[in-house]
């Protein structure tokens, strides 16, 4: 099985030369140590390793027994100490967190606070009974002591599972059953879109079926009045009020449990992504220094919510494990209106920008006048994270947002692979519109077909990686069968992403999108991205969606949910033709369905699975616990679609 290349983009990027000329990675140095990377992966990967404090040496960089991997053996650290204590010396008067509120409230907190704090906490849960191997779970919104946390978790050898705050109680409730929690940190609410969400009254609901919590933590970050059981309710300040601000951070084992993350699966229950210490810290540690390269003078943005593996390698982990200074924010990026962003980032002057694919076509939708209405000199650096990015969307953002000056760094990596596996490292190459790029130091990828063949360049197929990373995901919490069905049952001795993808002559990677959503049109595999990209390429079109429904003659016909540009009016038949010019008539769509909005998931994902459904008059079924706003699924079914021939 191989995936048709339809989508040509030619275009290439370099960097400003004076960007290039600031950069510890040039293209000399990533050639050097990633072909030492694969050639002596125990040398390299212990001196990565070695720029960070262990309280006892390894003994083996890894041990691989196939699909399971332990790395730096023996060794014991602790990450809450390397992205603290480590730093207090040098850089305790460094701003550690800028927070905004979605109400404007904001607060800074310096390295040498942030320690304190967590401390405080480390001892307030040590208090109640949390201790090493116990899991936590955090329901919170995006406010600094949701990242204190963490880390006090971690810094007492607790394993955290965060959930995002705009789960559902009952997601919450089967995350927190899965995982066996004992404590439960929560608030009272939280802002979203100007409007509270109670949170305190979701936990309460979710813990009617989840017998396993002892004590539930309450942050006071609204103020309003909510429920308190005695005897198991303890408000986060009374809490801590009287702890010291010293903690002795616990030693753990290199692969001890740092963090369960829940994924959700296209049936079932979601599953339990388990993330162990050491790997994962070089992994955070490695790929934020490399890709972004934080200075004392950076302010760096990564705008995903901590419920979401973004949120721990890029808002708390990986930056404060660099000693990196981080923006929050706590609320949407369109309250009061759509230059929200833009204004944080003129008035907080922050220098690094990361955010989603899906967050950039908004954008893009609502016009330029928002982003145009502010001063962006701040930023020197972009990039994007999530799903596969459209050529014109990356565009868009590289010269609208970044003025032509910023390069833009797209990463491939997901929940499972902890961190970054492909991006285009900023300084050193040229970027190429829509493709991730090039392999991250120590990662072997390759494009082969169902039955594990190499193919060659430009030849879509299966993106597999080849051999362990130290970020990798040991397993799913409580079902390994499911870890090593899932990720290594298909293509033996492969980890298998679940994406398709293509290489081209220079070694970057585009990703076409998920194996699942390859289209099979009358005995041709077409990515979705490519078709999807087509559409967007056309000036009224802001986002698109590209699916396939049984079709008798063809195997599948296209069908294409597209969201307009503000303002923009086209036809379904100007759309059929834009993508017959662009890529060829194999992939025009049957049939075009206009949508005021797309099914996605709270991180930004597009849900074509839901999609699928509709296009093939199916009732919607499977997990959709990770949905943002079930009201478009109504819409979207209400809405007729206009075939063509």
């Amino acid at each position: 099985m191989t995936i048709e290349n339809v989508l040509h983009e030619n275009r290439r990027i370099a960097p400003p030369a004076d960007f290039a000329a600031s950069v510890k990675w040039t293209k000399e140095a990533y050639l050097r140590e990633y072909r030492r990377s694969l050639e002596e992966p125990d040398a390299f990967w212990s001196d990565v390793a070695n720029e960070l404090t262990w309280f006892t040496p390894w003994t083996r960089v890894l041990d691989w027994q196939a699909p399971h991997a332990r790395w730096f053996v023996d060794a014991t650290t602790n990450v809450a100490y390397n992205a603290l204590d480590r730093h207090l010396a040098a850089k305790g008067d460094l701003t550690a967190i800028v927070w905004e509120g979605e109400d404007g409230v904001v607060t800074r907190t310096t390295y040498r606070e942030l320690h304190a704090q967590v401390c405080r906490f480390a001892n307030a849960l040590s208090s109640i009974g949390v201790s090493k191997g116990d899991r936590v779970t955090i329901y919170m919104p995006l406010v600094t002591e949701a990242i204190v946390a963490m880390l006090a978790c971690a810094r007492l050898g607790a394993i955290h599972s965060v959930v995002f705050g705009g789960f559902s109680s009952s997601a919450l409730s089967e995350r927190i059953k899965d995982a066996g929690a004992k404590v439960l940190v929560t608030a009272d609410g939280g802002l979203r879109r100007g409007s509270a969400v109670s949170l305190k009254a979701s936990a309460d609901t979710a813990l009617q079926n989840a017998s396993s919590i002892e004590k539930v933590v309450v942050l006071k970050r609204l103020g309003t009045d909510v429920a308190m059981q005695e005897g198991r309710d303890v408000w986060w300040h009374d809490l801590v009020e009287g702890q010291p601000s010293e903690h002795q951070a616990v030693p753990v084992d290199s692969e001890h449990p740092l963090f369960i993350l829940y994924t959700s699966g296209s049936t079932g229950k979601p599953k339990g992504v388990l993330h162990t210490t050491g790997g994962y810290m070089v992994g955070a540690y490695l790929t934020m220094g490399a890709v972004f390269e934080p200075k004392d003078s950076d302010l760096f943005w990564c705008t995903a919510d901590i419920g979401w593996v973004t949120g721990h390698s890029y808002v708390a982990y990986g930056p404060l494990l660099n000693g990196a200074s981080i923006f929050l924010y706590e609320g949407a990026p369109n309250h009061p209106d759509m230059g929200r962003f833009w204004q944080m980032i003129e008035r907080h002057n922050v220098t690094i920008l990361y955010t989603a694919p899906t967050a950039i076509r908004s954008f893009m939708r609502a016009g330029d006048e928002f982003p145009n209405a502010y001063d962006l000199s701040s930023l020197r650096l972009l990039g994007t994270v999530g799903e596969p990015i459209n050529p014109e969307a990356w565009m868009w953002y590289y010269k609208t947002i970044g003025k032509e000056r910023c390069p833009v760094v797209d990463t491939w990596w997901q929940t499972e692979t902890g961190t970054i596996m492909l991006t285009t490292l900023p300084g050193a190459f040229d970027a190429k519109p829509g493709s991730a790029g090039l392999p991250m130091f120590g990662v072997a990828p390759d494009i082969v077909t169902a039955d594990g063949q190499p193919l060659g360049p430009d030849e879509g197929g299966f993106l597999i990686l080849q051999r362990p990373w130290p970020s990798m995901l040991r397993t799913v919490y409580g079902d390994d069968e499911r870890y090593k069905k899932t990720y290594w049952g298909e293509l033996p001795g492969m980890y298998f992403a679940g994406d398709g993808a293509r290489r081209d002559a220079d070694g970057y990677v585009t990703v076409v999108g998920r194996i699942d959503d390859v289209l099979n049109v009358s005995g041709h595999r077409l990515g979705t991205m490519e078709v999807e990209s087509a559409l967007v390429a056309h000036p009224a079109v802001a986002e698109a969606a590209v699916v396939g429904r049984p079709d008798e003659v063809k195997g599948e016909a296209i069908v294409a949910f597209v969201t307009l540009q503000a303002g923009a009016t086209c036809t379904d038949d100007d759309l059929r033709r834009h993508v017959a010019r662009e890529i060829g008539a194999i992939a025009r769509p049957d049939e075009i369905r206009f949508a005021e909005a797309l099914p996605k998931t709270r991180s930004g994902k597009i849900m074509r699975r839901l999609l699928r459904q509709i296009a093939s008059g199916q009732e919607t079924s499977g997990d959709t616990s990770t949905l943002e706003d079930a009201s478009v699924l109504d819409k979207l079914r209400r809405s007729p679609g206009v075939t063509g021939n």
